[in-house]
């Protein structure tokens, strides 16, 4: 007699595996995604407190300042945020991203016998001290947003500092690095007091301890007024920027031959400004100005609706090869353009323009991958501005001469200090933040500090009249982005993935992975991604690999070996952009959906 088991539900397993290793994470009260479980605690608490999503989005980057600084970031060093506010109806950039100190001038570096900034691994990471910008975007973002006390949303972050979180193996993997234990040695003591044991990695699950960064935190706390909560975010701003910890980051730099001063962190001011935007896809895309690599997504984008994508189907040969084509057209771009707009005239308007995406997707070659980094194009045509492109195209070539080194190596150093928050309120409220920095081998960690310092300013060049030449108080062109995106008027996804250079390319793949693709949070987070190596790296030692495009490893070696036939020089990467995250709200539901990146140990979590 026949068993009849496919009629009856089987309490012992699926029939079917899910599609994605992990689930969609959504509410109607809130959600959270970051690069760590701990993190994205200390932000579900604000919420779980009756606070706001920039309320958690503060918390949880205070936080992990204290639970990724290997993996992410650095208190001391900046962050980039993409925000709504649902009562003003605002959709803003906020800039946290530190500028140069008011010595760092091209003829002062040139006067070193340098042609770039350096960093770590080496004995002149010194010289690269960026003004921190992160605490100052935090407290403006809560000043202006916030409804929590300045000592309510660094509770997690002193808690974790002060009596330890568990060693993970994400961070301990990190701690092997053989530049870590250099720089330290470089710079001595370094961190091994704090993130060693006796000089070894310490094992997984033992404790943390971090009371130099506890004692930063604490100062910063211990300036909350009673019943006056800006006045005692103003405080808290005073100690970091004016106080006791400026005095700590002035007197570190100089013991180490730095060039900081407490006029440099007087002086610092985080920037609200307006977003610059495209359509695709029925949606408009807003992210930051030309002060970040940001706007590549959205010039990328205006030259592949010009495509069918989706009929190449996803991650098809056709499809990677088209993708990274137009990348590479948009890196020209980047190199030559691309600049703080407040020190730099830079064609924005004609760099976003459809009708220069039209003229230069005409470049790309269905059949063949072109060999190295593209020239610039010509958007002055299409901009109100006045046009500087001859000088903006000898900065390339400047830029390629003084910095790439095509000899084969890559710069696994530029992807160790960057993660990204994201936060969804029941109130409309949306907030993303990639939060980056003073990464172990670039930089000094000082003891008394609890943290290094932000060598963000390696991404300038010396090149006179370059858009993005080094000059006191200018922010340089960070690789840090993330997007809002909306639809019809209503701000409806975030979007962010940590990676370098990779940051734009795999912010528009999950763009496409959502808009063309119908992928949900977890599924655009998880598709393996691609990236183009064929521009110089932005981080020293700037290195260039033309004509190189990495592949992750989900990616089968068949469309590997088309790609090699199109002229591609194919590298398998263990990610390209890591901490991933797409965070969603439905308008007229008031659904909430998020996922969290299983390429390191992010988390996201619903309220």
């Amino acid at each position: 007699m026949a068993i009849q088991t496919p009629h009856h539900e089987l309490e012992q397993g699926d029939v079917n595996l899910p599609d994605t290793g992990r689930p969609v994470v959504r509410s109607t009260k809130g959600v959270i995604s970051s690069g760590h479980y701990l993190t994205s605690m200390a932000g579900m608490r604000m919420l779980l407190n009756g606070g706001n999503a920039f309320d958690a989005l503060v918390a949880a980057g205070f936080a992990a300042a204290v639970i990724e600084p290997i993996a992410s970031y650095s208190l001391a060093a900046e962050g980039v945020f993409m925000l709504h506010d649902a009562a003003s109806g605002e959709t803003l950039s906020l800039s946290g991203q530190g500028v140069a100190p008011g010595k760092a001038t091209a003829e002062f570096y040139k006067s070193q016998g340098l042609d770039r900034i350096p960093t770590g691994p080496g004995n002149k990471a010194h010289l690269s001290f960026t003004v921190p910008g992160i605490v100052e975007a935090f407290i403006s973002m809560l000043e202006r947003y916030g409804s929590m006390t300045i000592d309510e949303v660094l509770a997690p972050a002193i808690d974790y500092a002060e009596n330890g979180i568990p060693h993970y193996e994400y961070m301990l993997e990190r701690l092997k690095s053989a530049n870590t234990p250099i720089q330290f040695d470089n710079y001595p003591p370094g961190g091994w007091d704090v993130f060693f044991d006796n000089r070894q990695v310490p094992k997984p699950g033992s404790i943390l301890v971090q009371p130099g960064l506890a004692n930063t935190l604490k100062a910063m706390a211990s300036a909350a007024v009673a019943g006056d909560r800006v006045a005692g975010l103003q405080a808290a701003r005073d100690v970091f920027y004016k106080g006791s910890v400026a005095k700590t980051i002035v007197e570190s730099s100089a013991k180490v031959g730095g060039i900081l001063s407490m006029d440099d962190l007087a002086n610092y001011k985080s920037q609200f400004g307006e977003p610059v935007s495209t359509t695709f896809a029925g949606h408009e895309i807003l992210g930051h100005d030309s002060w970040s690599q940001g706007p590549m997504l959205q010039q990328s984008l205006n030259m592949l609706e010009h495509f069918d994508l989706k009929a190449m189907g996803h991650n098809s040969p056709e499809y990677i090869h088209t993708v990274t084509e137009v990348f590479k057209l948009v890196f020209g771009d980047r190199e030559g353009y691309y600049g703080d707009p407040d020190y730099a005239e830079v064609p924005i308007d004609g760099l976003l323009s459809k009708e220069y995406a039209a003229e230069r997707v005409g470049l790309v070659d269905p059949e063949g991958a072109y060999p190295e980094q593209q020239a610039p194009g010509d958007p002055w045509k299409y901009s109100n501005g006045v046009s500087n492109s001859t000088k903006a195209a000898a900065g390339v070539g400047a830029v390629l001469s003084n910095g790439g080194s095509a000899n084969g190596a890559s710069d696994d150093s530029s992807h160790e200090g960057t993660t990204h928050v994201s936060v969804l309120d029941d109130q409309g409220n949306m907030v993303c933040g990639t939060i980056s920095g003073g990464a172990f081998a670039k930089s000094v960690f000082f003891p008394e500090l609890g943290c290094c310092l932000s060598t963000r300013i390696e991404m300038f060049n010396c090149e006179e009249g370059h858009p993005n030449v080094v000059e006191p108080g200018k922010r340089p062109r960070t690789t840090l982005i993330n997007y809002i995106a909306h639809k019809d008027g209503v701000p409806v996804m975030t979007i962010g993935c940590p990676g370098g250079d990779n940051q734009a390319q795999a912010n528009v793949q999950l763009v496409l992975n959502t808009l063309i693709f119908g992928m949900d949070p977890q599924q655009a987070i998880e598709a393996p991604r691609f990236a183009s190596q064929s521009v110089v790296n932005s981080f020293f030692p700037h290195t260039y690999l033309p004509g190189k495009l990495d592949l992750e490893p989900g990616i089968p070696e068949s469309t590997a070996d088309a790609l090699r036939a199109r002229g591609h020089m194919i590298g398998r990467a263990a990610n390209c952009g890591l901490g991933a995250t797409v965070s969603v709200r439905d308008p007229q539901t008031g659904h909430l959906s998020t996922g969290g990146d299983p390429r390191r140990a992010c988390y996201a979590m619903g309220l």
